[in-house]
């Protein structure tokens, strides 16, 4: 909510996913800014909500920003006159005002689920995503907040030898040299973190021992090109 128009394929993609899973969900919430008038992806939305008759609840964010809390009841007005919402809960994601009141509503709108798995499953994702996200994970942890969302981590080899040692080899794409060079760290500090603390979570998800193989390498724009997504497990359907 709030977003602009997307101008890349990842952009589509992401607004058509939203778009195509609120068919199959018990209630939506739409997060919205604190003195800011609905914009056209919002308006999107509440028309999704309205064609589907879905539940939903209206998240008004960074009311600390706020010192008139006129301005927030005319908010509340407005977007209470766009749609019948389960409820309308100011919050601040910063302070954490709010947020208690917030999971109190989520929990009244769920409802428990069918029963998919065996109790024993802890996932249903492949072995390679896995490996693939515990980097991905040890990266966001470690790293500078403007490296990791601009990350992807791809498994090029998994292959179990005889004596039971499981090798990985996996590439971290980063879109500049200069992230390059943080994600190295001073002689190689920073990526033998990352892959230290990501081969001792596999040796523990995996049950075996791991030896864990991380290369670095550039793909500027790589977020935008819609050849290098479908590498990273985007479907080619994404990008019509």
């Amino acid at each position: 909510p709030g977003m602009h128009k997307p101008k890349n394929s990842l952009g589509k993609y992401m607004v058509r996913s939203v778009n195509e899973s609120v068919g199959g969900v018990d209630c939506c919430m739409l997060v919205v800014e604190a003195d800011k008038s609905p914009v056209q992806t919002e308006l999107d939305f509440i028309d999704k909500f309205k064609a589907l008759g879905m539940p939903a609840i209206l998240v008004i964010n960074k009311i600390d920003m706020i010192k008139d809390k006129e301005i927030l009841m005319k908010q509340i007005l407005e977007y209470s006159k766009l749609y019948d919402f389960e409820a309308i809960v100011p919050v601040s994601a910063s302070d954490g005002n709010g947020m208690n009141e917030l999971l109190e509503e989520l929990k009244n709108q769920a409802s428990e689920g069918g029963h998919f798995f065996e109790d024993d499953t802890l996932t249903d994702q492949p072995e390679r995503v896995i490996a693939s996200e515990i980097i991905r994970e040890k990266i966001l942890r470690l790293c500078n907040a403007e490296i990791p969302h601009g990350t992807a981590v791809v498994i090029e080899k998994m292959k179990t030898r005889e004596n039971g040692i499981l090798d990985i080899d996996a590439t971290i794409f980063c879109e500049k040299e200069s992230h390059k060079r943080i994600l190295i760290g001073k002689n190689g500090a920073m990526l033998k973190k990352i892959s230290t603390f990501a081969r001792q979570d596999m040796e523990r998800f995996f049950d075996c021992k791991v030896f864990l193989q991380v290369w670095i390498k550039v793909k500027e724009d790589w977020r935008n090109r819609a050849q290098l997504l479908q590498n990273f497990g985007f479907d080619e359907s994404n990008f019509d």
